[in-house]
């Protein structure tokens, strides 16, 4: 559809966090710049923070809630509560409301910090309601339908009384307690169900996961996630390694990726920081596998690690979404071996823009490796062009943006 530029049109764009700290933060910022871009005015909602970006809105943002920081009883009950429903979250985007009047609000990700109250404030407002569908919070208290490193379905039909019994969330009955509470008053008043008009959805997979757990699909819409591929060079030249871009945890499937280089005596370059790195470092040593810890990287540093080596690998144990990952590696120009899980498989063109693994198998994640790096170089520059081209046309900016213009104007905002 054609583009619309219209002053009158005002994004409302709601995150927990106003900085750039993961890939729902990128989704986030992302979207807002392409609204301003064809001259909507965008106006930002969020949680107060040391790292945030600096805004005019600020003084409507609410008190910073970050866990694992100390602090006194009181303080924790506030904190508990506000987790559950925030009434200054509500009253401070009532204010805002009325200040600037949007067009339409666009959440991303919101529990535990603004809560989901904010939406019941925005429905009494007459304001359309949308919003992305980053993880699996709509279905599974903990978010990730993991536990004990293994996917979990355990509370789907009803029964999230689980995710205390199974002390889901960090291995504490006070938080899992506490999240059980929070999901029985969210499901009890409708704050997502009722409140929101339509959940943007980034990969097939999660429409499906989300419908299997009750989610009409009328309410649900499938948007895929995007970058812009003039964004990024795609001439390098090839080295002999493969690359691992991320942060450094269990549900990676990092274990099973260091076990499976060392069995098929390939060079694996690991960017990232994390939580498993110590015990990572460990495995590598014991197994011989050469593996090499770059650190956190971002940026040209990032993308050169990237563009210059075999392929990306995404060895993934859990429901992923729709990783942004994987199309900053097609739009270097470089292939993809993804773990066959969560919408990962959605976004790999077996034998054309990359290969596939199955998930949690060190020894079939072992072949696959093996397979690409047997293919000639010019046979991985073929895949990862391929994949260029795939993005440019599928998952691309404007692609995005005409998406989103026609659900929005089907709400009656554009």
């Amino acid at each position: 559809m054609s583009e619309r530029k219209n002053d009158n049109n005002r994004l409302l764009a709601i995150n927990n966090y106003f900085y750039r700290r993961g890939g729902a933060e990128a989704v986030f910022f992302d979207h807002m710049k392409m609204f301003a871009d064809i001259g909507w005015d965008v106006v930002p909602f969020a949680m107060q923070h040391e790292s945030n970006e600096p805004s005019p809105w600020s003084d409507y943002f609410v008190s910073e809630i970050e866990y694992g920081r100390r602090t006194g009883a009181l303080r924790k009950v506030v904190q508990a509560a506000s987790v559950i429903y925030s009434h200054e979250a509500q009253r401070n985007i009532g204010r805002l409301i009325e200040q600037v009047r949007p067009s339409i609000a666009h959440a991303h990700n919101v529990y535990h910090h603004l809560s989901p109250a904010i939406f019941s404030t925005l429905k009494a407002a007459g304001i359309p309601v949308v919003m992305t569908a980053h993880d699996l919070k709509l279905a599974c208290p903990s978010y990730k339908m993991l536990r004990d490193g293994a996917v979990c379905e355990d509370c789907r039909g009803g029964r999230i009384y689980n995710v205390l019994r199974h002390r889901c969330i960090k291995g504490s009955v006070p938080l899992s307690s506490l999240v059980l509470a929070e999901t029985l008053l969210h499901r009890t008043l409708g704050l997502y169900r009722d409140m929101v008009d339509r959940i943007v959805v980034p990969s097939k997979f999660y429409v499906e996961k989300l419908a299997e757990w009750g989610w009409p699909r009328a309410k649900m819409v499938h948007i895929p996630n995007f970058v812009d591929v003039d964004d990024y060079r795609d001439r390098w030249t090839e080295g002999d390694y493969f690359v691992f871009a991320g942060r450094l945890a269990p549900e990676k499937g990092l274990a099973t990726l260091i076990r499976a280089v060392a069995s098929s005596r390939q060079r694996l370059v690991i960017a990232g920081t994390g939580p498993e790195e110590a015990a990572l470092r460990q495995l590598a040593q014991e197994t011989g596998a050469d593996v090499s810890f770059a650190g956190y990287l971002s940026g040209h540093d990032l993308h050169r690690l990237i563009g210059e080596s075999r392929a990306l690998v995404l060895p993934s144990e859990w429901y992923e979404n729709a990783p942004i990952s994987v199309l900053e590696a097609y739009a270097l120009g470089r292939p993809i071996i993804g773990a066959s899980i969560g919408g990962i498989p959605e976004m790999i063109r077996e034998g054309e823009t990359g290969l596939t693994a199955v998930s949690g198998d060190a020894d079939d994640l072992a072949r696959t490796l093996g397979r690409m790096a047997a293919l000639p170089a010019s046979g991985r520059a073929v895949m990862g062009a391929s994949g260029r081209r795939w993005v440019a046309s599928e998952f691309s900016a404007a692609a995005y943006r005409s998406r989103t213009l026609d659900l929005y104007a089907a709400l009656g905002a554009g």
